[in-house]
């Protein structure tokens, strides 16, 4: 646990080191590789949150804790949304973002990314996200 001296921090440091530390184990990093569990948290929440309408990307983020939303919200221009990218699109946005080899490619990258973030975001909201993309991409969400 992290004691910053302020709660709300500390709860979401703990948290996205959860989250980090998941997209580690299942891809079998190490910590000392924590720049590519971020980088690889950072590229998928991205392409996600640019393939959403703005609204379900909204309500997607105000779910996730603190810090991770801060990394969601990095450099989002809710005027260029949502970008219509099909399946190969979507993985190829990953992979341009993420250009690191993993193997399984960018779509375990994402299963895994998704399936770390999964436990803070509700059951509804999560029907809500898979409902709101198209079949091809619906079917990555764990």
């Amino acid at each position: 646990m992290v004691d910053i001296g302020f709660p709300p921090f500390d709860t979401t440091i703990d948290k996205t080191n959860h989250v980090l530390k998941q997209i580690e184990a299942a891809l079998g990093w190490s910590k000392d590789q924590r720049n590519l569990s971020y980088h690889a948290l950072r590229s998928v929440l991205h392409a996600l949150r640019d393939r959403l309408p703005v609204d379900e990307a909204a309500q997607l983020a105000a779910q996730l804790p603190v810090l991770i939303r801060g990394i969601y919200y990095e450099g989002w221009d809710p005027s260029r949304v949502p970008m219509k990218l099909n399946r190969d699109q979507f993985f190829e946005r990953i992979r341009r973002e993420f250009p690191y080899e993993v193997e399984g490619g960018p779509e375990r990258l994402a299963q895994t990314v998704l399936r770390a973030l999964r436990e803070y975001v509700t059951d509804g909201e999560w029907r809500d996200l898979k409902s709101t993309l198209p079949s091809e991409l619906a079917g990555v969400l764990p």
